[in-house]
């Protein structure tokens, strides 16, 4: 499954409700400027102190024309709206081009990412892409092998409920590459993906099920990270494919508890949110449990 098949990256999320709070914020400020004369006289007053292209860029940030401009006979609504604009802009901004947090639902990344642990995503790292749309504007880099990302579930199924729900998973091949996945050995380009044996895996809170499975590191270059591996039988193996252009294939480390591009298809570049480096906070809502070591980065 290709782009060609995927469903709208749009959809509703926390990044179009304040892309909407910030657009009603301007209308009520707009609306009360033409309905209020002594607001237009103030308006006047302080395009005359300063430049028009300056006021102008002072209102887009601050909803209001100068610093030295009075509010506080405004209605209550107009001054909710001009002094929260500001905040709502910093963290669209923020949120859309730099820094996003996500949360971790599910075992499928696990021994790397445990469920409840909340991470933040580097949006900025392949490139800088408009919020909302994720339409790219410039490009930085391109994703590499082991990278773990956060993207949009293309959803080629059209499942009910998987709507604009995000995904994490690691990618294991890149555009142009040819992959198999036989008896959890993973082949990329004919060459067999090193592996090291580590022991069994002791799990904690909602990882306690995958007690005594197969920890294993599996190495891309000179670096490596640790999967699962379940000792009573191997996870759903794959054909030999090639994968296409502008898109990658993905897989969780938990190998038999993921879905992945083994069971739904490619991931499309233009649906990658960002690269996962880091663990800001952990906490399992299953067992009411949190742990600071696990703040921190990972690989």
């Amino acid at each position: 499954m290709t782009i060609n098949n995927a469903e709208p990256f749009f959809a509703w999320d926390v990044l179009s409700w304040l892309f909407v709070a910030m657009a009603l914020a301007i209308v009520i400020v707009l609306t009360d400027l033409l309905l209020s004369k002594k607001n237009n006289q103030i308006n006047t007053e302080a395009s005359e102190k300063t430049s028009k292209i300056g006021s102008f860029f002072y209102f887009l940030v601050f909803l209001k024309f100068s610093k030295s401009e009075k509010y506080s006979h405004r209605p209550k609504v107009v001054q909710w709206s001009i002094e929260m604009f500001p905040v709502l802009l910093l963290v669209l901004v923020f949120r859309g081009f730099i820094f996003e947090p996500f949360r971790v639902p599910s075992n499928s990344m696990m021994p790397t990412l445990l469920t409840g642990d909340f991470i933040i995503v580097n949006k900025f790292d392949y490139g800088l892409r408009l919020p909302i749309t994720n339409t790219k504007l410039v490009e930085f880099s391109s994703p590499n092998r082991g990278d773990v990302i956060v993207f949009r579930y293309p959803n080629y199924e059209k499942t009910p409920g998987y709507s604009g729900v995000d995904f994490i998973k690691r990618i294991v091949a890149l555009p142009g590459d040819v992959i198999s996945y036989k008896k959890d050995q993973l082949i990329v380009n004919g060459k067999s993906i090193e592996v090291k044996k580590i022991g069994p895996y002791i799990g904690v809170d909602s990882g306690k099920s995958m007690n005594n499975y197969r920890l294993t590191r599996e190495i891309f270059d000179s670096s490596g990270h640790d999967i699962l591996l379940n000792p009573k039988g191997h996870s759903k193996e794959l054909v030999e494919i090639t994968i296409p252009q502008g898109h990658y294939f993905v897989m969780g480390d938990n190998r038999s508890h993921s879905s992945d591009s083994r069971f739904w298809g490619f991931v499309p570049e233009d649906y990658i949110i960002g690269r996962a480096i880091g663990i800001w906070m952990h906490w399992d809502w299953n067992f009411n449990t949190m742990q600071f070591s696990r703040i921190g980065g990972f690989d």
